[in-house]
């Protein structure tokens, strides 16, 4: 699991049908809390988060598929949580 801060999101005309109706966002390590090497990537929101919030985001497997739904989703990133 990484810390990050939630920078932007991403507008697209054409889904894959496990991210119909789900938001994908932008997330970027956040200094001196997270690990900053990862500059950028991309997350699905899974728990509601906008642009500013300071989110947990998993690279696993089950939190993908818990989110999506689906057995084997195509997301590597998932928002889990949003950091009060």
């Amino acid at each position: 699991m990484r810390l990050c801060k939630v920078i932007g999101y991403v507008v697209a005309t054409v889904k894959h049908p496990a991210l119909e109706g789900r938001k994908i966002l932008v997330v970027s390590g956040v200094k001196g809390r997270g690990d900053p090497t990862v500059p950028m990537q991309l997350a699905v929101d899974g728990a509601g988060a906008g642009i500013g919030s300071e989110v947990i985001v998993s690279e696993s497997g089950a939190a993908a598929s818990q989110v999506t739904g689906l057995l084997y989703p195509p997301v590597r990133s998932v928002i889990v949580g949003i950091v009060d």
